[in-house]
């Protein structure tokens, strides 16, 4: 039943209205060629593609994980909490964490500042990135003396 007023729906349009409609492509590309003025009135591309094209913009919400205890949303949080310690930001799905230097230390989809020893204790392990970092480090060899050439 809902399929056949949809239908309905959809041939009460008028042709000019069909019509009217420019595709994403044409929106795109009225958006490259006045991207400093729209962008300056603060909307992003997302946006001004929806409007041009007339359809509803769908908000995009992510889903809000809740935090354990000894978990953080920001790192002053954690930081307030891990005096003595490390903050690491610890990835919810893959369990691994990662150390401030890491290009995912706070930038995974979903995760959370913590204190090391506390992720560590809740069953997080360190990133690949930084297991691999450690273990080049111990296999790097200890230079030789150099030793007089004998004759």
């Amino acid at each position: 039943m809902a399929a056949s007023a949809a239908l309905v729906t959809v041939l009460a349009w008028s042709p000019p209205v069909l019509a009217q409609q420019k595709t994403i492509k044409q929106c795109r590309d009225e958006w490259s060629a006045n991207k400093v003025a729209i962008a300056a009135s603060g909307k992003t591309q997302r946006v001004f593609v929806a409007e041009c094209r007339g359809v509803p913009l769908v908000a995009r919400t992510a889903p809000i994980a809740e935090l354990a205890k000894g978990q953080y949303a920001t790192e002053a949080e954690a930081k307030v909490s891990c005096r003595s310690d490390a903050v690491v930001w610890v990835n919810l799905r893959s369990k691994a964490y990662h150390d401030s230097g890491s290009k995912s230390y706070g930038a995974t989809k979903t995760g959370a500042y913590m204190c090391e020893k506390e992720s560590i204790a809740a069953g997080f392990h360190a990133a690949k990135s930084a297991k691999e970092a450690a273990k080049e480090s111990a296999r790097k060899p200890v230079k030789e003396l150099a030793k007089p050439a004998s004759s």
